[in-house]
């Protein structure tokens, strides 16, 4: 009799026809209830027959299965469907992302109630979905954090296949480490948020320090502008071949270094000593810049107190011109009056951070578009393919 038999679905797995979760997902259920149903018939016709052989209706049954059941050659596995939502911190760069993508942004509705709390509403189905969230560390900064939290719970709880936050600028980034006695290390309790909301994946660009990737047991992509920069500096500076790229501080010596070897320039150092946050007390200049352009990069400008001594610096050594870039252009306080009033012949920053009303308020700030690393980071992500090519390419799309 056929009570001895294997189960169907471990013929199946034994034959190398699985199904698998996003077969079911994804429409295989009429292919399982075919071959099912297939099987079912051969089994009644095996029960017909007599009994002189029955391990040959066995060996019958499983070889019909298996022929008409080849899910994998005739149903090739798709990978889940994209939803991309936008915080309220930052639509322009999504809505650029999106068209990048050829995807419409999806629809989710995002207010306060009269007490300032935030309130979320999915506008439709994420189910099985791979879910993309954009929000920027901008603008009211709590606010945006909370409502990138609650966004990310909401689509982990109405079963979304798998939820990515993809924050351009990671907020609380500069409180990373322990310096003096009770500090918080507040970069590690964002990320502890994050992955307690449901984050699956944190997609970023340039972290203040590199080091906050190892705050989360989630994977992280840290991209990088400076494919970026460096093409906008080849065709928007003249005589950049002669440049030198300064950094403002001792952290930054890395990405400036970096740098000027991608373009075989020099670089040059400027060390500082701090009064306290957000106020410096006197430059050093090590390396020259005498008779030549000085390129000031850094990670991100937030009151620009510090860029502006460091142009006054380069100037009094000599540098003919003076250009700084910036991937996070915060520009709190007095930035703008700061900058307007500066040595410098622009300020270049990236549209992680929206940058629209700065612009108008300070002619010497440019911008750079970056929504075509991210976009081309969420479709790599999605199609399980490497990012590492963004690190030093910038997408043609």
């Amino acid at each position: 009799m056929l009570s001895g038999r294997v189960p169907f679905h471990r013929r199946q797995r034994r034959q190398g026809c699985v199904h698998t979760s996003e077969e079911i997902f994804r429409g295989s259920w009429d292919n399982l209830k075919e071959a099912e149903e297939q099987e079912n018939i051969a089994t009644q016709r095996g029960n017909s027959d007599t009994e002189n052989s029955p391990s040959s209706n066995v060996v019958q049954v499983a070889d019909s299965v298996v022929t008409s059941c080849p899910l994998k050659e005739q149903h090739p596995v798709r990978m889940p469907n994209i939803k991309v939502f936008s915080g309220s911190s930052h639509r322009d760069l999504t809505q650029r992302i999106c068209e990048r993508l050829q995807l419409e942004v999806s629809k989710a509705s995002l207010k306060k109630f009269s007490n300032k709390e935030t309130n979320v509403e999915i506008g439709e189905s994420v189910r099985g979905e791979d879910v993309y969230i954009i929000q920027s560390g901008a603008g009211e900064i709590n606010d945006n954090l909370m409502e990138l939290l609650i966004m990310i719970n909401a689509c982990k709880i109405a079963s979304s296949c798998r939820v990515a936050a993809v924050i351009p600028c990671f907020p609380y980034a500069r409180q990373d480490k322990k310096d003096k006695s009770r500090a918080p290390i507040s970069a590690k309790l964002v990320a502890n948020m994050l992955s307690v909301a449901g984050a699956d994946h944190i997609i970023t660009m340039d972290l203040h320090a590199s080091q906050i990737q190892g705050f989360f047991d989630i994977p992280v992509d840290n991209l990088y502008a400076e494919p970026a920069i460096l093409k906008y500096i080849k065709e928007s500076i003249p005589n950049w071949q002669t440049s030198v790229i300064v950094s403002p501080d001792a952290g930054g010596a890395k990405r400036v270094t970096s740098i000027a070897d991608r373009l075989n320039v020099d670089f040059a150092l400027i060390h500082k000593e701090r009064k306290r946050a957000n106020e410096v007390e006197k430059m050093t200049l090590v390396g020259s810049v005498e008779g030549k352009v000085a390129i000031l990069v850094d990670d991100m400008a937030d009151t620009c107190g510090t860029i502006c001594m460091a142009a006054d610096k380069l100037v009094e050594a000599g540098a003919e011109k003076v250009y700084a870039f910036c991937v996070h252009g915060i520009f709190s306080g007095p930035a703008l009056q700061r900058l307007n009033n500066s040595k410098f012949e622009a300020v270049v920053v990236t549209n992680t951070i929206p940058q629209e009303e700065n612009m108008k308020a300070c002619p010497k700030i440019q911008c750079i578009d970056i929504s075509m690393i991210l976009a081309e980071a969420i479709r790599r992500t999605h199609n399980g393919e490497s990012v590492s090519y963004l690190f030093s390419h910038v997408p043609i799309c």
